[in-house]
C-alpha cells in the first residue's frame, strides 16, 4: 500500500491539444489507453477550452510582427 500513500493528496494537472476522444488512437494499444484513460479521469475535473488560439492573435497584433 506505499505506493497510494498520497492517493488524494496531490494534484495533477494535465494539458494536451489533443482531444480525449482521440488519446486511445494515439495511445495505439486499447488496453493500454482504457487504464491510463481510466486512471487520469476518476475523480478528474475536465476543462475543455475552444476558440482561437490567443497566442497566434497575439503575435498578430505584435508591433513586430510582419504585415500582411
Amino acid at each position: 500500500m506505499g505506493e497510494r500513500r498520497c492517493v488524494g493528496r496531490r494534484a495533477t494537472l494535465i494539458t494536451s491539444q489533443l482531444p480525449v476522444e482521440h488519446w486511445h488512437t494515439s495511445i495505439g494499444d486499447p488496453t493500454f489507453g482504457d487504464a491510463i484513460l481510466d486512471r487520469l479521469v476518476h475523480h478528474a475535473h475536465r476543462i475543455t477550452l475552444s476558440g482561437g488560439s490567443l497566442r497566434r492573435l497575439a503575435t498578430a497584433d505584435s508591433p513586430d510582427s510582419p504585415a500582411d
